[in-house]
């Protein structure tokens, strides 16, 4: 069941930022606004956009996180109905929303990472768009998911109990910059997810999973990605 919760966890965690507006809550202190210390206005003329193949040149790969990481290959779109209870702003959206698929920003990439000395799992996504679509849209996902403390998600039958942690953003890093700690909980077995997200320009950088895995590579995510900028 560990391996089964796991990536429930992690599909869901991905879900969560695929829509304009999602929630989590928080099980520690009530939500308090975003770390935007950056945030744009609209500017006259700024940077065009990266293209997705651009991105995908600037993700991490196995090379880059050392050795026993392992690139998983793309997981395929769940199938499965899903429902969302004790969550209004995750069930507005429906079901669909809870698992799979990534932010709607035109230009995207992403890749899945295993540790094999741990099985613990890392994922980065790259998105580009103008600074203020970018801040507006993750915004709006990271606050959303404060706005309840718990909720479960059933898909394909299977009940998984979530619950999040605003945690203090990384101010040193990027424009603005969003975190959380999500655990997911199913027969028994809980899995614990760190969730960070950085904007530096018109670029947004995810990066979800393990705690540790997180804290040791974020800061390699960003320079990757913002080296050419």
């Amino acid at each position: 069941m560990r391996v089964r919760v796991a990536t429930t966890a992690l599909g869901i965690t991905a879900a969560l930022l695929a829509v304009p507006a999602c929630s989590t809550g928080t099980t520690g202190p009530k939500h308090q606004p975003s770390s935007r210390t950056g945030k744009p206005t609209d500017a006259a003329q700024e940077p065009a956009a990266f293209s997705s193949d651009t991105l995908e040149s600037r993700l991490l790969d196995p090379r880059d996180l050392g050795s026993g990481y392992l690139a998983k290959p793309e997981r395929r779109a769940q199938q499965d109905d899903v429902t969302v209870i004790g969550c209004p702003a995750l069930s507005e959206l429906g079901g669909d929303a809870a698992t799979g698929g990534t932010l709607a920003f035109p230009h995207k990439a992403k890749a899945d990472f295993t540790y094999r000395r741990s099985s613990s799992e890392i994922s980065e996504e790259l998105y580009s768009d103008s600074a203020k679509k970018l801040s507006d849209g993750i915004a709006r996902v990271f606050d959303a998911m404060t706005d309840c403390s718990a909720y479960q998600v059933v898909a394909g039958g299977t009940p998984v109990d979530v619950a999040s942690q605003k945690l203090p953003a990384p101010h040193d890093l990027g424009d603005e910059q969003w975190s959380q700690l999500l655990t997911f909980s199913a027969s028994g077995q809980s899995t614990v997810v760190k969730q960070t997200a950085i904007r530096d320009g018109n670029l947004l950088v995810i990066v979800s999973g393990s705690p540790a895995l997180v804290d040791r590579h974020l800061d390699k995510a960003l320079a990757k990605a913002t080296a050419a900028s």
